[in-house]
């Protein structure tokens, strides 16, 4: 903390700071700054869409929390309180990322699918949601969901692919989806970060010919 000097050394970027509500926590035995001060400080840092993913990231109340850890990191409230009363060079960058904060998304490449979709004009979706089938059965958890078009966009990132029973798995998830008369979209990594107008238009494809219309 200012007037402190940053620490300098080879594979440190020191940071100095002039911000009175950080708070210091301790996070598996190291100090570190509190999540809400963290988030305002990675403004400058970040683009507008990992801002996004970082902020859903610290929010999310997860399906199932790992042992031990306590979620969320923070509260959408406590964000938007950081954001509003921080006076750094990149507070408006916050507020604009408050904006597009979302609960749900468990991965940053879903809130970069999502941020592209809602972008290009198609609905919002719901985010993680359990499907049931009409008789009640379990079919699995989708990404982004359209109910009321019966459609759902899953980012595929492939690590499954290196796990014979998680893909058997996922593969079975897709195929009872399908049974049910849902229409999957899945989109992979290469076009995600690669083409992402490609990956958009395929949702908005299943979209339209659902009887979405702008």
């Amino acid at each position: 903390m200012t007037p402190n000097r940053a620490s300098r050394a080879r594979g440190v970027r020191g940071r100095e700071f002039s911000d009175d509500r950080i708070s210091v926590e301790r996070r598996y035995g190291f100090p570190v700054t509190d999540a809400a001060s963290t988030w305002c400080h990675l403004a400058g840092v970040l683009s507008h869409d990992d801002l996004v993913a970082a902020a859903d990231h610290l929010i999310l109340v997860p399906k199932r929390a790992s042992p031990g850890e306590v979620r969320p990191y923070a509260t959408l409230a406590q964000l938007t309180d950081r954001a509003y009363g921080y006076t750094g060079r990149h507070a408006r960058a916050l507020r604009r990322a408050l904006a597009d904060v979302r609960q749900g998304a468990e991965s940053r490449p879903e809130t970069i699918l999502r941020l592209h979709m809602v972008r290009a004009g198609l609905p919002e979706p719901e985010l993680n949601v359990d499907i049931f089938s009409a008789s009640g059965t379990f079919l699995g958890r989708a990404d982004s969901l359209f109910r009321d078009f019966r459609v759902i966009a899953e980012y595929d990132g492939e690590q499954h692919r290196t796990d014979s029973i998680q893909y058997n798995k996922d593969m079975l998830r897709i195929e009872g989806f399908i049974r049910d008369k849902w229409t999957p979209i899945r989109v992979r990594k290469g076009q995600l970060f690669g083409d992402p107008e490609a990956a958009v238009a395929r949702v908005e494809g299943a979209l339209r010919d659902a009887g979405w219309h702008p």
